[in-house]
């Protein structure tokens, strides 16, 4: 017998709980290389997984978290809105379905193109993070052509 119900809608409203619940707190506690920034940080929930949204502040100039709903988006931008160090929210909304909106706050960020250590910096890293972060994931050189096809010779 097949039987329908109704979709709740509580799932798609995000929720606030304290920063230290949040899964990633210890993550960025252990890079920022100011962590008492995160006296104001607070843990956005999604589908009860809490997900630490980082204020400005110090050497952290700006900050963002990515949802796959736009919903999820733009109720994150209204938990945190009027919030200390948490200034000019805005969401960026994606054309495409692969791609995540995002919540952003503070400055806006740099260019894609920028070295990762400028984005490192820009989101308050210390530069022991940083420099273990372009460590593990160098980017490739754009004096290096890779043939796009296999059968390239």
């Amino acid at each position: 017998m097949l039987t329908t119900t109704k979709a709740s809608t509580r799932s798609f409203v995000p929720s606030l709980c304290s920063a230290e619940e949040a899964y990633d707190f210890e993550h960025f506690r252990d890079r920022l290389a100011r962590p008492e920034v995160l006296a104001h940080a607070v843990a956005v929930c999604v589908f009860r997984a809490p997900l630490l949204a980082v204020p400005v502040g110090g050497p952290r100039r700006g900050g963002y978290m990515s949802f796959d709903l736009l919903p999820l988006a733009i109720g994150a931008r209204g938990l945190l809105t009027n919030r200390p160090g948490f200034p000019n929210l805005r969401v960026r909304w994606s054309p495409y379905r692969d791609t995540c909106h995002t919540v952003e706050w503070g400055d806006p960020a740099p260019e894609w193109w920028e070295d990762d250590a400028v984005f490192g910096r820009f989101y308050g890293y210390s530069e022991a993070a940083i420099t273990t972060f372009v460590r593990q994931h160098p980017r490739p050189s754009p004096a290096v052509s890779v043939p796009c096809s296999p059968t390239a010779p």
